[in-house]
């Protein structure tokens, strides 16, 4: 066994120390080297999802709902109908799938349209409006009329009754309620006229015929007797009685 003096056991001593105090030191430095590469690796992973997550969002559906007038042809553009179209690829626009069929153009309404993709139907609406009328007001005549007779009635064309020309137009979109008028009983009624909501107030009047008036020579009405009252009678002359 070796005996060390004490001047060569405080050596050891150093060199053991020193050799604890640089595998700390080196302990510390691998702990601190390790963990960045566990925080790279994990912030790879987020980056990654985040990139998963904003192609998912890319290529999200995401439909108008869409308003036109009737009668009018609707688009065959799929572009129209999305509401995030400049954020779909062009792979995933030429996936999708346009269904009008649902919709009738020639009446009011409102209609769903659908747009697949893939294993997915989306559904979006199309309302079919009216066409919006000119604005025009109206100018109503007063009707006078003579009774009519049994089964004898007055005109259901609105341009009977209203001072200026109307378009076909506006004549298709007029109501005209003459059910107050009694043409065949003497008296005043109101009629209506009625435009995009706008309620317009006429009159017929209702009067029972004049006397009728005949000639002596033709028995013609209406046309009178000529009054002859102011012609002077021509006179006879005076005769004279003779005298005895």
């Amino acid at each position: 066994m070796v005996n060390f003096n004490n001047k060569q056991k405080r050596i050891i001593s150093i060199i053991l120390a020193s050799w604890s105090i640089f595998l700390i030191i080196s302990g510390i430095i691998m702990n601190h080297q390790v963990k960045p590469i566990i925080n790279t690796t994990y912030t790879l992973k987020i980056e990654t999802k985040k990139i998963a997550e904003q192609q998912a969002k890319t290529n999200e559906i995401k439909l108008k709902d869409i308003e036109i007038e009737i009668n009018n042809p609707i688009s065959v553009d799929i572009r129209d109908y999305l509401e995030n179209s400049d954020k779909i690829s062009d792979t995933a626009l030429k996936a999708l799938k346009l269904d009008t069929s649902l919709v009738n153009i020639n009446q009011a309404g409102t209609y769903q349209y659908k747009i697949s993709y893939k294993k997915k139907t989306y559904v979006g609406s199309i309302k079919v409006k009216e066409k919006e009328l000119p604005n025009v007001s109206f100018t109503l005549k007063r009707i006078e009329i003579t009774t009519f007779k049994e089964g004898e009635s007055l005109s259901a064309n609105p341009r009977s009754y209203i001072e200026e020309y109307i378009t076909d137009e506006v004549y298709n979109n007029i109501t005209l309620d003459i059910s107050q008028v009694k043409p065949t009983i003497q008296g005043d009624y109101p009629y209506y006229i009625i435009y995009k909501g706008v309620t317009y107030q006429g009159k017929v009047i209702v009067r029972n015929p004049g006397p009728t008036v005949y000639t002596p020579n033709n028995n013609n009405p209406e046309e009178e007797t000529p009054d002859n009252s102011s012609l002077e009678t021509p006179q006879t002359p005076e005769e004279k009685i003779p005298t005895t």
